[in-house]
């Protein structure tokens, strides 16, 4: 399901107790003798103005190495690990505790126990997919690998039909059943064509990998690599019909709108609506085609590729599903690939962390109802609602002040942002996990259940009225999102958490760097960015825009693609400015004005020092903190070509070489390395 404009898998930082909106007044920071955090992170060997990034961070970056279980580490994982704690202690009350059957605290117990128990899940190996591997066996047609694809897609199995229900991107109104490209083991195409000598040894240690999980499945050493060779072959077809990841930021290109007889067309010689119907989404008349291309190429193999060659990618695609949750054999060789070949990653993450993950996958609200009620007190969310208030009345300064854009468009997109909605802490209304079974007979079944539960939860929208009251995340989920179909963003608990930071000695500067521009101002932001900005304020994919002004507007997001393209990452890496446009222009957005909005503080209006530090450097120094992360060149290697966020380094240093503040606060001149002239400095918001 795309929520690219809104989801955000960063290392933000996230509020388990809430940071004071209304702080203490400057020069109280460092109250009692807890040390001023912006202060001690600081490394003073790192010149502001060559790498805002290390000098900000530098000094925690030294006393923080990576773990060797982790591929990155920052801010994030330090507010995580505060969460992990927490949401360990629930569940293993929960486990201990002779709880009502099918209630909330029975399935949170009962999924942990299965979790942990990692004695019957090594006996057990692969028995809890037995069945499956069986019914995969026994295909002997096409019509036999639709029919067992439209039953492992539920079970949460990764297929060649990418199919889930979601609003029209055109009639925000209306739930509709979507097809995105789906079915590839490798993050995405271009692990499957790239030439460069990383990706060359990825793709063989790939082909090592599926020879392994085949072994493990029971083949013998020539049948495994045969099988392994099936996969792969299959794979880089479908990779090759698969749009690249800025292709995929376009939403008109991205929708295509057919009667569901039209698939047929599309994929001459297969027929969808029974398909469809033994997917559960028989009622669907019409459906929206993300790639039509990707589909006419898998229907195509659907008929000319060998059933051996699909019984090959369905063992694979199953047991690449549930590996995390059978014997450590598949364990083990799974976190091999995916977690050190792939990321770089030393060693597993512990046992408890990792089902704690698998559990938010599956029952995250059941947690987070218990979550809220003991660290996220009405109080606090109060506190956020007021602060995010600020930056959106900032935000309507910056559009009213705006010199390149007309009055008709202005008002249009004032009134987009007087309707985007609100959603801060936790949801109003809770998901109904009723209807789920959770038991202690298997941790993968449980695993299974919890998949075909979301699968059904999806699918049964379909025709129904829209529920704009859902979260697409969990109040513990350190991260936040805009969703252009709802025109809304949405802030979990737990975003705006900066550990080791207390209440009371957490400056205005801090906050509105932190949590007002990172967060709060970004996804606003991406309400008006280069893909957000194509919705109206109805959450309908329409121009709202004079053509000069969208002329205007793609200017200078021209200007901010080019500026990161011209950043090299890694070796010979660079950045893609055109599939991080988006996140770019979030960051600057968020950053001018989240600032605007510190001004109209007291602490700002005084201009008193803390530490040394002035409150416009506080601001800048606040919001790298939420950035502080780094990672390893594995890691950073594949979000380059997996992610629509630039790395870290990149979220500050880029936008703050736009920001004349950021030159007057650090007295940044010709010759530093951040340094931009006038005439290159991108500005939109």
């Amino acid at each position: 399901m795309n929520l690219s404009l809104s989801l955000r898998p960063w290392l933000l930082a996230a509020p388990l107790l809430g940071l004071a909106v209304t702080a203490c007044q400057p020069g109280s920071n460092s109250a009692g003798n807890q040390p001023d955090l912006i202060r001690a992170n600081i490394d003073t060997t790192v010149r502001p103005g060559d790498d805002f990034y290390n000098y900000a961070n530098g000094t925690w970056f030294k006393q923080h190495p990576i773990p060797a279980s982790e591929s990155n580490w920052g801010i994030g994982k330090e507010v995580q690990n505060e969460v992990y704690a927490r949401l360990r202690k629930l569940n293993e009350e929960a486990a201990k505790t002779k709880a009502a059957p099918g209630s909330v605290q029975q399935k949170i117990g009962d999924f942990w126990a299965t979790g942990m128990d990692s004695v019957t899940i090594n006996k057990q190996g692969i028995a809890p997919l037995k069945g499956e591997l069986d019914r995969i066996q026994a295909i002997k047609s096409v019509a036999d690998v639709q029919a067992v694809m439209a039953h492992l897609q539920p079970l949460g199995v990764n297929t060649i039909v990418g199919g889930y229900v979601g609003q029209d991107a055109k009639n925000s109104e209306k739930m509709a059943l979507q097809l995105w490209q789906s079915g590839l083991g490798l993050p995405n195409r271009d692990y499957y064509f790239n030439k460069d000598a990383r990706t060359k040894n990825i793709r063989q240690e790939y082909t090592n990998h599926l020879v392994k999980m085949f072994s493990l499945l029971g083949q013998d050493a020539a049948t495994a690599q045969v099988s392994a060779k099936r996969v792969v072959e299959l794979e880089t077809k479908l990779a090759g019909a698969s749009r690249k990841l800025e292709a995929l930021r376009d939403p008109y290109a991205n929708y295509n709108k057919m009667a569901v007889s039209g698939l047929d067309k599309l994929t001459p010689g297969l027929s969808w609506k029974p398909w469809l119907a033994q997917m559960e989404l028989g009622k669907a008349d019409t459906v929206i085609v993300g790639q039509p291309e990707f589909y006419r190429e898998a229907g195509r193999l659907l008929q000319s590729a060998p059933l051996d060659d699909w019984k090959a990618y369905l063992q694979w695609q199953l047991v690449h599903a549930f590996a995390p949750t059978l014997s450590q054999d598949f364990d083990n060789e799974n976190f091999r690939f995916y977690g050190t070949v792939l990321q770089g990653a030393k060693e597993q993450r512990a046992r408890w962390k990792r089902v704690l993950d698998a559990e938010e996958n599956a029952i995250g609200e059941a947690l987070g109802q218990l979550f809220v009620q003991e660290y996220f007190p009405p109080a606090t969310k109060k506190r956020y609602e007021e602060l995010t208030a600020n930056v959106v009345a900032s935000f309507r300064e910056h559009i009213n002040a705006l010199d390149w854009m007309s009055d008709s468009t202005k008002q249009k997109a004032l009134v987009k942002l007087t309707k985007i909605t609100r959603k801060v802490g936790y949801p109003e209304k809770w998901k109904d996990y009723s209807s789920l079974q959770i038991d202690r007979s298997s941790y993968a079944q449980n695993v299974m259940r919890a998949n075909q539960w979301a699968y059904r939860y999806n699918i049964n929208k379909l025709g129904k009225p829209v529920d704009r009251t859902e979260w697409g995340m969990t109040p513990q989920t350190y991260n936040a999102y805009y969703n252009p179909s709802n025109n809304e963003i949405v802030l979990p608990a737990a975003i705006f958490a900066i550990p080791g930071l207390i209440d009371a000695n957490a400056d205005d500067a801090i906050i509105y760097g932190y949590a007002g521009a990172s967060t709060i101002g970004h996804e606003l932001t991406h309400g008006f960015d280069d893909e957000g900005s194509q919705f109206d304020d109805k959450g309908n994919l329409r121009n709202w825009w004079t053509k000069k002004d969208r002329q205007l507007f793609q200017q200078r997001v021209n200007g901010i693609v080019r500026q990161f393209n011209g950043y090299t990452v890694l070796d010979s890496l660079h950045i893609n400015g055109k599939a991080t446009a988006g996140e770019n222009i979030a960051d600057l957005g968020g950053i001018v004005i989240a600032l605007d909005a510190f001004k109209k503080t007291e602490q700002y209006k005084k201009g008193e020092k803390i530490n040394g530090l002035t409150p416009v450097q506080r601001y800048f120094l606040g919001y790298a903190l939420g950035w502080q992360t780094h990672q390893r060149d594995e890691r950073l290697a594949q979000s380059i070509l997996t992610d629509v966020h630039s790395p870290a380094q990149f979220r500050i240093n880029g936008p703050f070489a736009d920001v004349p503040e950021f030159y007057e606060a650090f007295n940044v001149k010709p010759g530093d390395k951040l340094y931009l002239p006038d005439s290159a400095r991108v500005k939109i918001w």
